[in-house]
């Protein structure tokens, strides 16, 4: 369920990243691509953190946690550079 919710997040992160991106395109060509490293970014320590939350505090191992942050960290980021690519 935690994975599920941290997807949603991201996908909702990246709809206010595409937005902002639309707003500024008018005056600031490069902000479609400002917006998608930004959110790439920030999603990715997002996502690494909570490896970090799961290894620390749940006592899992970093080998049982490495596909969910590819999860939680690859379809958001997917979805943001297809976005760019075909969207923006």
């Amino acid at each position: 369920m935690r994975t599920l919710l941290f997807l949603a997040a991201g996908l909702l992160l990246l709809a206010a990243f595409v937005l902002l991106a639309r707003l500024f395109s008018a005056n600031y060509p490069a902000a479609a691509g400002w917006a998608t490293a930004a959110f790439v970014a920030l999603w990715f320590v997002v996502a690494a953190a909570n490896l970090w939350v799961g290894v620390v505090k749940a006592g899992y191992s970093v080998t049982e946690e490495l596909p969910i942050l590819l999860l939680i960290f690859g379809l958001p980021a997917a979805a943001a550079l297809l976005l760019r690519w075909k969207v923006l």
